[in-house]
């Protein structure tokens, strides 16, 4: 019997949601860019022995203003937070989110992957180091990796990275230091 995940992919306009999504759904990369207003994908997908049925909600950009409904709250296993290496700016509308999924859903240990994506990119073109996500992950307490929509090994990893992450944070509610603070 599968397990049921629901995850949300965040991020700002044109940083490759729907890119990494597709990827990882269909196997393919699009090149055309057509703004997404939200799309759901389901797909059953094998870590190990355990069988997952995945649903995947790629949602519009956000922006600063954006608020978050509760439709990408409620009922959400794990979110990968996805930015441009290319954009500093989608990488400060990052940090923005993850303060706004903590309004939401308090401030408790959720299961993030950060995804720093575009590095097929040309090098001059990058704006956001490595580092700084790296750091920035860190301090949510999540994973981190950088990517690009183009490669399907790392999207797969991407997902496979949001699955570890969700049974990682389910495995810790045993643990006092760990609980959840509603505020």
């Amino acid at each position: 019997m599968p397990k049921f995940r629901k995850i949300v992919i965040l991020g700002y306009p044109s940083v490759g949601k729907s890119s990494l999504a597709l990827q990882f759904i269909r196997g393919n990369f699009c090149e055309d860019y057509e703004p997404t207003i939200e799309n759901t994908f389901n797909k059953t997908f094998k870590i190990g022995e355990d069988e997952f049925q995945m649903t995947v909600v790629d949602t519009a950009g956000q922006d600063e203003y954006s608020l978050l409904p509760p439709a990408f709250v409620l009922g959400i296993h794990g979110y990968i937070v996805v930015y441009s290496v290319a954009s500093q700016k989608s990488f400060i509308i990052a940090k923005s989110i993850f303060s706004k999924l903590q309004d939401r859903r308090g401030k408790c240990l959720m299961p993030i992957v950060l995804v720093g994506n575009k590095t097929d990119l040309p090098p001059h073109s990058r704006e956001v180091q490595v580092e700084e996500g790296q750091k920035l992950a860190d301090a949510w307490g999540a994973a981190f990796m950088e990517s690009s929509a183009k490669d399907p090994e790392k999207s797969c990893i991407i997902f496979t990275k949001i699955i570890e992450e969700i049974d990682r944070v389910e495995r810790s509610f045993g643990e006092d230091e760990k609980k959840c603070t509603v505020m």
